[in-house]
């Protein structure tokens, strides 16, 4: 495939409904999740993507029920401990973006684990956003460069802009080239929301659960199809 994004961003949206469409608990969707999340890492893996981010966990997220809550981190915890090996075989680059600060220490500490073990890999960036939000990305960066006096009043528009790109989560990242969206719902929910100025949106009425690779392609086709012009002719 020719004109593969170098960033794709994805919300994988619906596990819920998935779940409920079945007569099944919720739980049940999100591990049929993790399924669907393995076939879109091998087909971006073999496409050369350069980096693949999730939304796994959003600071909103905080608002459902506690059990559920649990259960998620449950999944996160045991998906890097059955996963962990394999990506790290297949040369795929484990990262995170969010507050990390606010899971339980030894799940940030098996996180970190599987970030250090995988630090030196050359293939696909796997990039986990947990416990993030936009609005609140921006204002952690924000909070750094007030800490540090990075900037000035008599600083440049340039300047600023650069400086808060180097302070967001995503510092050293390009910006998505593509962004999907699955289960019909048609807005970013705060995700990304500096980093998307200029990315293209692919909108799927698929349940995430039942994404896959071929799923993947379909929409780089659509990517493929579209003239970016960044605000020039």
């Amino acid at each position: 495939m020719k004109d593969i994004p170098r960033h794709i961003a994805i919300i994988m949206d619906g596990n819920g409904r998935w779940a409920k469409n079945r007569h099944l608990p919720r739980s049940a969707g999100h591990r049929k999740g993790v399924e669907a999340l393995r076939s879109v890492i091998q087909r971006a893996s073999d496409l050369s993507v350069d980096i693949l981010t999730v939304f796994a966990f959003s600071t909103e997220n905080w608002k459902r029920p506690s059990e559920e809550i649990g259960f998620l981190m449950s999944l996160l915890r045991e998906y890097i401990r059955k996963e962990l090996n394999e990506l790290h075989q297949n040369n795929v680059k484990i990262t995170t973006i969010g507050d990390l600060y606010a899971l339980q220490p030894s799940l940030q500490e098996e996180i970190q684990v599987a970030v250090e073990k995988t630090k030196n890999n050359q293939g696909l960036v796997f990039n986990i956003a947990l416990n993030y939000g936009g609005r609140d990305e921006i204002v952690r960066a924000v909070t750094k460069i007030l800490k540090d006096n990075c900037i000035s009043s008599q600083s440049s528009k340039d300047l600023i802009e650069k400086t808060i790109e180097k302070h967001l989560d995503t510092a050293g990242f390009p910006d998505p080239d593509l962004l999907i969206r699955t289960s019909g719902e048609m807005r970013i929910s705060n995700f990304l929301i500096w980093q998307l100025a200029y990315t293209e949106f692919y909108f799927t009425d698929t349940l995430w659960p039942d994404y896959d690779g071929d799923a993947l392609d379909v929409a780089i086709n659509h990517y493929q199809q579209r003239s970016r012009r960044f605000g020039s002719l």
